[in-house]
């Protein structure tokens, strides 16, 4: 028996939670295949962790302090998983609705790999228009997602909304990086991957839905008071430009992160220097 540890963080989206959860076990799993889901409950007020026991009672629900945010929400709950040395462990956001085969090409897909590299799967909005998430070619200022032709796909990095790391992936990289607290981890994993020659590829078809969520630049927004740009600029939601200053170093040296640094601070003071991207 083969076993996923399915890994969810969630916080006060009780009614995409549950729809999440029931695509996830709407799932055809191949034979021998069995998944237990790790879900981080990050200080929900909505009643999510108590509709997810009352109505999954095989989720283990995860208590966090109410500001984990998605990057350490999801590392809370492989620290977890860890500790049962599963085969596979399967990043996967609440807001997203999976098909009913996505676990089955995810699988697939690693199989051609030895189960030795990241499997990253692309959403696709709810008219079915558009990719919207998925895996990345190109360098992370001109990230592009690679057309879905039916065949896997090599990739760069990616966003973490439908993830398969196999366990010998996992002893390689370990965890996420609890450094960062809602994004970046993701893009930042896939880079550990390619800095330790681990392939990542991407299927070739959409295996869910998540719509787009455009991310509103509050931290330089110029009809804005430089108190409230401020603030916003320091949210974990926002640049944090802390932990960008940490994955510029880690990744690119600490030239690059000191430039990014000072360019971050100066948008949010003079916003009006700048088009908003």
């Amino acid at each position: 028996m083969k076993r996923i540890a399915v890994l969810m963080t969630v916080h006060n989206r009780r009614e995409k939670t549950l729809l999440c959860l029931e695509h996830l076990f709407a799932n055809r799993l191949p034979a021998n295949y069995a998944m237990t889901v790790y879900l981080t409950d990050d200080g929900c007020t909505d009643g999510t962790a108590e509709a997810v026991r009352a109505q999954y009672p095989s989720v283990q629900v995860l208590t966090g302090s109410g500001d984990l945010y998605w990057n350490r929400g999801m590392w809370t709950a492989w620290q977890e998983a860890a500790k049962a040395d599963f085969d596979f462990y399967f990043w996967l956001n609440d807001d997203t609705f999976l098909y009913e085969d996505a676990i089955e090409a995810l699988l697939m897909t690693s199989a051609q790999s030895e189960d030795r590299a990241i499997i990253v799967g692309a959403t696709e909005d709810r008219d079915h228009h558009s990719v919207t998430y998925g895996g990345f070619v190109g360098t992370l200022a001109h990230a592009v997602i690679p057309p879905l032709t039916g065949q896997p796909v090599t990739i760069n990095y990616f966003n973490g909304n439908v993830v398969l790391v196999p366990r010998a992936v996992y002893q390689v990289l370990g965890n996420l990086d609890p450094r960062f607290r809602h994004d970046k981890g993701d893009i930042d994993y896939g880079l550990r991957a390619q800095e330790a020659g681990i392939p990542m590829m991407m299927v070739g078809k959409p295996l869910g839905v998540c719509d787009l969520h455009p991310r509103a630049d509050r931290w330089r927004d110029p009809e804005l008071s430089l108190s409230a740009r401020w603030q916003a600029l320091r949210q974990p939601t926002g640049m944090a430009p802390a932990e960008f200053f940490y994955f510029d170093r880690k990744h690119h040296g600490v030239l690059t992160g000191l430039k990014h640094y000072l360019s971050i601070h100066l948008q949010c003071l003079f916003p009006q220097w700048w088009k908003n991207e």
